[in-house]
């Protein structure tokens, strides 16, 4: 297939698809936006010529066309949700197969798909065990719904780019170098076949996060300096260990706990906020340095906050702080410094020039007004069937991987108390697989909390 045919978000180019929803929102400051500057920002160079970035069509449902077929893996919340929007993203949809770990998420899922949307998942099309993903792939299906603990995502990638399928994968999309370099793999591959791949960072899909990207692409802030970015918030769930279940089982059902498969919050949630970052700036960063503890988590081997210093490639730095810890500040949001004034999504999405006068607002009234769907969670599915029926491909995994990759330093950085570098962490022997991974009895004695630095 001809290179020019595989979307990245830095590589677009203008095609008639884009016509629809994105003239609606607007590229100048009408419609959704509002700004105080008109004259001021008529004059400003702009960081990209617009056309030479790539902007997502986001419009209330995606274009009619062929029927599609997804298969779910992993049928937890983020699962069940995931399947939601994917249904709700357009008509001729369906879901034809599921997949999890334990059969009672497949059957809860089975039985929601079919109370909520009508949908019947026979009983050959509901599959349980490690290998559930290969058989979901294996059914029939054009798309994989992949919503399992990150861990296995690179894994299940592989595979559904090999059998020729569609992919949407939430992040993170790996939680070691050795699934890194995996996954960026196969996003290569993915392109080669004009495959269409999105992953569930939802501010690209998110109209407020796509307009702010549009104002500092157009250089209403001038040129990044630095940034920083929170996801400070309370406690994430945990579970309990019930007295049935082996130790396999009680850290799957557990997972967001265990660094082997969520690959800690920072990478698991915080991922989002690093990844506007590395976004909008179109950087990555060099090195990192951090520190990190274990406070008051419950269950699990992993830290409950981080702070890191990120060194970008031109030299400017990032702060990247997350926490999950009950009764403290909490905030999740990100802030991006440039030479002629600042954005932050906190509190609305907001430019503000040097003296701090707002001088660009996003407008969220408007958007209501305007749209019927607003969630960003279905926009991301609105956006990857469009790509497919208009054999447009888009492949977001490698981009991704960036943001990925980033957290993944500044984790290793916190654990060690050592400086982690790109190119170290990019090649580095760094495998997060259980020695004796099954769904029988595992040995956990190697599942303990990193102590950085060396003790007196």
């Amino acid at each position: 297939m001809k290179k020019e045919n595989n979307l990245t978000r830095r590589t677009f180019l203008k095609t008639s698809a884009v016509a629809g929803a994105v003239g609606v929102i607007g590229t100048g400051t009408t419609g959704f936006l509002s700004s105080c500057s008109d004259n001021k920002k008529n004059s400003i160079a702009p960081l990209k010529e617009p056309g030479t970035y790539y902007i997502p069509e986001l419009p209330d449902l995606a274009a009619d066309g062929k029927e599609l077929k997804a298969g779910v893996v992993g049928c937890g919340g983020r699962g069940s949700g995931a399947a939601m929007n994917f249904l709700n993203a357009a008509n001729g949809v369906t879901i034809t197969a599921l997949g999890d770990v334990f059969q009672e998420k497949v059957d809860a899922l089975a039985d929601k798909l079919k109370l909520e949307k009508n949908v019947d998942i026979s009983a050959d099309k509901r599959f349980a065990g490690l290998d559930a993903y290969k058989q979901v792939i294996d059914s029939g299906i054009d798309i994989l719904i992949d919503c399992t603990p990150p861990f296995f995502r690179p894994k299940h990638f592989k595979y559904a780019v090999e059998q020729n399928k569609h992919c949407f994968l939430e992040k993170p999309v790996c939680v070691d170098s050795v699934g890194y370099r995996t996954l960026v793999a196969t996003a290569k591959q993915a392109q080669a076949k004009s495959l269409s791949v999105v992953i569930g960072t939802q501010r690209h899909h998110q109209r407020s996060y796509v307009e702010s990207y549009k104002q500092i692409m157009n250089g209403l802030i001038g040129e990044i300096t630095g940034g920083t970015v929170y996801w400070n918030q309370n406690m994430l769930w945990y579970r309990d260990r019930q007295p049935a279940w082996n130790d396999f089982e009680f850290m799957i059902h557990d997972w967001v706990n265990w660094k082997w498969l969520s690959g800690d919050h920072i990478v698991e949630q915080h991922v989002h906020n690093i990844d506007v970052f590395t976004w909008f700036s179109g950087l990555k960063p060099v090195r990192a340095v951090a520190f990190g503890s274990r406070q008051r988590r419950i269950t699990g081997d992993q830290y409950d906050n981080f702070s890191v210093d990120f060194t970008m490639e031109n030299g400017i730095h990032l702060h990247s702080m997350c926490r999950q810890i009950d009764g403290c500040a909490n905030n999740v949001s990100e802030f991006i410094q440039g030479t002629r004034g600042s954005w932050t999504s906190e509190g609305g999405h907001i430019i503000k020039d040097l003296a701090g006068n707002i001088v660009w607002q996003y407008d969220g009234e408007a958007e209501k007004n305007n749209f019927k769907q607003t969630d960003p969670y279905t926009l991301e599915h609105v956006n990857l069937i469009n790509c497919i029926r208009r054999n447009n491909p888009i492949e977001q995994a490698s981009e991704t991987a960036i943001s990925n990759l980033a957290a993944i330093m500044g984790r290793e950085a916190a654990y060690t108390g050592q400086e982690t570098t790109w190119d170290a962490m990019s090649a580095a022997p760094l495998d997060y697989t259980p020695a004796d991974l099954n769904i029988g009895k595992m040995d956990m004695k190697g599942f303990t909390v990193p102590v950085p630095g060396s003790a007196k």
